[in-house]
């Protein structure tokens, strides 16, 4: 039926999404019912949160529930973080909220004046056969929607549970800030979430990771105890008063992605088709924000097909943004025992920007105060000097910045003999001179067997030692003060391909080598070469050519040597039960899947130069089920720094190719973190780090020590200065070569 015609809408679920969709479609001329199962005041939980954005747009749209809803709204500026006793208050933050049963009344009023008809107390007749006698159907029907689940095949939904237990409760007085606090308990960590409602009340959620809920005994209390239970652990934040329920119960998040949100003539709206954290308290906001897309696309399209197309456009890039922020979040409390022992004022900055929504440069912007306490407890020199510019030492090296050029195959070496020449040359030095403490080589390979393709670079010979050597001198001469890695590996089962641009992974067409992994499974089977296993003697044979490579190495003058054990190469294999089968003493349990990999490390160790350190990069996780995982690369890197690793690179993936890794902005740093803070050793974060706000913000979150990018430095060589540049910060730590010193401000651009 074309838009410019009534439409009959119905409107399943009561809740505050399905609520505002129903008045704003009724503002539009459409004839709307609203079907709610509950009574009109019947409401899970207390308050409700809203952000300035969702609020302009409900003021667009409807100043009538604007303004009915500005009357109610509390207002605070600060979050409270408690961590062992000391609070910290960061503001400049801006929330408003109102109690969930009081949003409902503006809702069903607004309803009312605008003709919908409500129908409370009333199961909605099945979604099919609504969606046969109206022109629009929005299913509003919550988490567990049943319209979802009647047409699953359509919607194909996915739900995740998350590893916590939570409760909605209330308090009887109203916080001052939203205020996050943890109790350290015989059973574990708990952390309550708190924020104020009305003048007279809080919302207060109490969380924890399911084996402390049971382990607490949580599991066997009713409403009442839960409510007495958490008051005595939070006591000092209650100020010793109790806590209430409203039908409360213990609950894991699920968290709810769909491909489609409609089917035919039928929508869904809200956690009916999508869901996202609390501790970004983004679900009504979601809702509402999507009522007033779905409202605007019927206001604008010819039929229904095509509104329901268009907001699902609109809608789906912002939703997906907020689910990932509010993974990372939901994530980041799940990891919170991790956590406690940071200093107290680090512990608060990682927990405010722990979504990666919030970072250090709108932190700054939003509480300058605040913010540079935390980056004098970093270590920051001066006021002057962002985080990302403070010197780290490993061993007897000190790198001037936290930055790194992360390894990048160039497969530039000609004529296959391995041979580093003027390109890579070229494209180190012009890195070096960009201004970043530590410049990585590409996976430089320890045998000719080793080399992923016929273009990879590597150091089993004399002459590609010297080739190496003036390219060190290179850097060392002209851009002093950048320190130079080099990154040792071999290819194991993912090597004799073609070059990256002529088909990654393929087999080469003619000239092959034979190539030899852990056990004989071919990396793409059906496609790859069959790599055959290696026994013993090749073990000793292997362990030989990288000590070889790592003498070489030092030979050479580079600072700083890192051995490969990620990306599905040799080592790599070794460590995952994807890719290693073997029932030696190299297969198996993880302890024995790391003694060639250790044996390896020890080897390149006992030459590598006591005062030069030595890294490790590791896979974190395969993104596949029964590889690697995240408890195992814990496990990994401590094996690593007992060896005496001085720092851990922490990639993952590129083990087998059916993975199904998660990306997103800075998708990999999580791994990092975890083993950072299980561990104490310093780590190395990579992984869609691509602008200097993050990398300061990972800094002083003490989600890592250094940062590496590759693309950022293949679009700009000078990042690192720029950065720099951008952030007005012309100290010692991003000195611009002399040649270069007149380009170090921006030129003017052209008028506009």
């Amino acid at each position: 039926m074309p838009l410019g015609n009534t439409l009959d809408v119905a409107v399943i679920g009561g809740g505050p999404g399905g609520l505002y969709a129903a008045a704003l479609l009724a503002r539009q001329g459409h004839r709307v019912q609203v079907w709610e199962r509950n009574a009109p005041d019947d409401t899970f939980g207390f308050g409700v949160v809203l952000s300035d954005e969702t609020l302009g747009g409900i003021e667009r749209a409807d100043t009538d529930v604007y303004e009915a809803l500005g009357a109610e709204f509390v207002r605070w500026d600060d979050i409270d973080i408690v961590h062992r006793g000391r609070l910290h208050t960061s503001g400049g933050h801006g929330f408003a909220a109102l109690g969930r049963r009081r949003l409902l009344h503006v809702l069903h009023a607004r309803c009312t004046a605008l003709g919908v008809t409500l129908r409370f107390r009333t199961p909605a007749p099945p979604a099919d056969a609504l969606a046969a006698s109206h022109d629009l159907v929005v299913a509003a029907d919550g988490v567990h929607s049943a319209t979802r689940q009647s047409a699953a095949e359509h919607f194909r939904p996915t739900l995740t549970s998350g590893r916590c237990r939570y409760i909605w409760l209330a308090a009887d007085f109203a916080f001052d800030a939203f205020r996050f606090e943890i109790a350290e308990t015989e059973h574990g960590v708990m952390q309550l979430h708190a924020y104020p409602y009305a003048p007279d009340a809080s919302t207060v959620i109490v969380e924890m990771r399911e084996e402390v809920w049971r382990a607490a005994g949580l599991d066997l209390c009713d409403e009442a105890e839960s409510a007495d239970r958490c008051a005595k652990a939070f006591s000092e934040a209650l100020r010793g008063r109790p806590l209430r329920g409203n039908r409360s119960a213990w609950t894991g998040f699920r968290t709810v992605v769909n491909e489609r949100w409609s089917h035919g003539n039928t929508v869904l709206l809200g956690d009916a088709a999508h869901t996202a954290h609390f501790s970004i308290g983004s679900g009504t906001k979601l809702a509402v924000e999507d009522a007033l897309a779905l409202a605007e696309a019927v206001a604008a399209e010819p039929d229904v097909p095509a509104a329901l197309a268009a907001y699902e456009a609109a809608r789906r890039p912002a939703v997906a943004s907020t689910q990932r922020a509010a993974a990372a979040s939901m994530r980041w409390f799940e990891e919170l025992a991790g956590y406690v022992d940071q200093p107290d004022r680090q512990f608060a900055f990682n927990l405010l920007t722990r979504s990666r929504r919030v970072t250090h440069g709108n932190l700054r912007l939003r509480d300058e105060r605040f913010t540079r306490a935390v980056e004098r407890d970093f270590g920051c020199p001066d006021d002057r000097t962002p985080p990302m510019f403070t010197p780290l030492t490993l061993r007897g090296l000190t790198l001037r910045n936290r930055v790194v050029v992360s390894p990048m195959d160039m497969y530039s070496a000609a004529d296959g003999d391995g041979l580093p020449g003027d390109f890579h040359l070229v494209h180190l030095g012009a890195r070096a001179l960009g201004g970043a403490g530590l410049v990585m080589t590409e996976m430089v390979c320890v045998s000719p067997q080793g080399r992923i393709t016929p273009g990879c670079t590597g150091l089993y010979t004399d002459a590609q030692a010297a080739a190496w050597r003036r390219i060190a001198d290179f850097v060392h001469t002209s851009a002093p003060g950048t320190a130079l890695g080099v990154q040792l590996g071999h290819s194991g089962r993912k090597g004799s391909t073609r070059l990256m641009w002529e088909g990654m992974d393929d087999p080469l067409p003619e000239g092959n080598w034979p190539v030899a992994a852990a056990s004989p499974l071919p990396y793409r089977p059906g496609v790859s070469q069959v790599p055959r296993a290696l026994d013993r003697r090749d073990l000793a044979g292997i362990r030989a050519d990288f000590a070889a490579a790592a003498a070489r190495a030092a030979d050479c003058g580079f600072d700083l040597l890192e051995l490969h054990c990620a990306h599905g190469y040799l080592l790599s294999g070794f460590l995952s039960p994807l890719a290693n089968h073997r029932e030696d003493a190299y297969g198996g349990p993880l302890e024995n899947r790391l003694r060639f990999p250790l044996e390896v490390f020890d080897a390149v160790r006992e030459v590598w130069p006591g005062d030069r350190p030595m890294t490790v990069r590791l896979s974190a996780t395969d993104w596949a089920p029964g590889g690697t995982t995240a408890e195992d690369a814990v496990r990994i890197a401590a094996a690593f720094a007992a060896h005496g690793a001085d720092a851990i690179d922490v990639s993952t993936g590129q083990v087998v190719p059916d993975e199904a890794p998660e990306f997103g902005r800075s998708y990999q740093t999580p791994y990092a973190d975890r083993i950072r803070n299980a561990l104490g050793v310093p780590v190395i974060a990579v992984g869609a780090i691509s602008s200097w706000d993050d990398v300061n913000s990972l800094l002083l979150a003490g989600r890592a020590d250094l940062c590496a990018l590759g693309r950022p430095h293949l679009y700009d060589p000078h990042w690192t200065l720029h950065a720099a540049a951008d952030q007005e910060y012309a100290g010692p730590a991003a000195p611009w070569p002399a040649p270069y010193r007149a380009g170090s401000r921006k030129p003017p651009t052209g008028k506009g």
